[in-house]
């Protein structure tokens, strides 16, 4: 029986090493400094007060005609 034999090259397994540490080097990097945290916003985010005594948002005028059918005024 023959044997077979496999050429294994030492300089390109790290070569093939090397280029995915930079792929994961450099993505990460691009992940860092250009999507990264940017800091605390310049808006405020107070509560919005939905009490209708506090806020102009939960206050509801009132129509002259509350009638919903067909009727006197309320068409």
């Amino acid at each position: 029986m023959k044997r077979i034999s496999y050429k294994s090259s030492a300089f390109f397994t790290w070569v093939v090493i090397i280029s995915l540490l930079l792929f994961v080097l450099i993505k990460g990097a691009f992940s860092f400094f250009l999507i990264g945290d940017q800091g605390q916003p310049t808006w405020d985010y107070r509560p919005v007060k939905d009490v209708p005594a506090e806020s102009p948002y939960a206050i509801y005028h009132l129509v002259p005609h509350r009638q919903h059918v067909r009727g006197q005024k309320g068409e």
